[in-house]
């Protein structure tokens, strides 16, 4: 029930921010914020019924999603609040009702595994899904700017792009996620080290090999904008190219072994 609530709510919302755009308002309603936190509440009471079970926490790929882009959509609106980031919402939320549409019909079988978590692995999980929806964020911001990019470079500044920020504003939008998003990540892999106990048993090469690449592509990104200045398609590249390498580490890795090759 709480499921449905939120991809309704999340929907309503949705529509508004489509036809507020079409409207080319730049303030967005009190209505829709309103709109958007009740579903955000829904969303995030309908995680909780999914994944805290009375034998432990359930971690599966689809119900992990929901969580990444409710984290993802709570920090876009409360963002938002103070800068100009409503248009990532157009992103967000269609992805958002996907991925509560399929962790309402992926249910846990009797032989899914619940996890009993440590104080220590709850810490890493918390900064593992804070890290990767700030880089969710991040990418939406990087698909704006990209689109935003291309609009000016060909000199079509008409329409959806009269109400985006300055080219600007929206780069600094995008490095000050990426620093928050880089400095997680950096707690993420030094909190995972403690967790390691046996990588072969615990399938984490790939995780492994892919979260430290995702690394050094967005520190490289950081570097070089701070000392060769790169900006706009160069910005661009090298920030979608550490994301996928982000959703190879975690969801990739976590498809393959649940949905492929069915290990819990």
């Amino acid at each position: 029930m709480p499921i449905t609530i939120a991809i309704t709510l999340y929907s309503i919302a949705w529509l508004l921010l489509v036809r507020a755009i079409s409207r080319r308002r730049t303030h967005f309603p009190a209505l829709f914020n309103g709109i958007l936190a009740l579903a955000l509440l829904a969303h995030g009471f309908g995680i909780y019924k999914q994944m805290v079970m009375p034998d432990g926490y359930h971690f599966a790929f689809f119900k992990i999603s929901s969580l990444f882009f409710w984290t993802a959509n709570f920090l876009v609106l409360l963002s938002s609040l103070r800068k100009p980031l409503h248009n990532l919402f157009l992103v967000t939320l269609p992805i958002s009702i996907f991925a509560l549409l399929s962790s309402l019909y992926t249910e846990p079988d009797a032989a899914s595994v619940y996890l009993k978590l440590s104080t220590s692995s709850a810490i890493h999980i918390l900064l593992s899904i804070l890290a990767y929806s700030t880089m969710i964020v991040a990418t939406g911001q990087t698909l704006l700017l990209a689109f935003q990019n291309y609009k000016l470079k060909h000199k079509h500044p008409t329409g959806l792009i009269r109400l985006f920020p300055p080219l600007q504003t929206m780069e600094k939008l995008l490095f000050e996620l990426l620093w928050v998003g880089e400095i997680l990540l950096t707690l993420v892999i030094i909190t995972g080290v403690f967790q390691i106990e046996n990588i072969a048993a615990q399938h984490l090469h790939h995780k492994i090999v892919f979260t430290v690449l995702a690394w050094l592509i967005y520190a490289i990104l950081l570097w070089g904008r701070h000392h060769l200045g790169w900006r706009g398609n160069s910005a661009i590249r090298w920030s979608l190219s550490g994301f996928a390498s982000l959703v190879l580490a975690y969801l990739g890795s976590k498809f393959v072994l649940e949905v492929i090759l069915g290990i819990s």
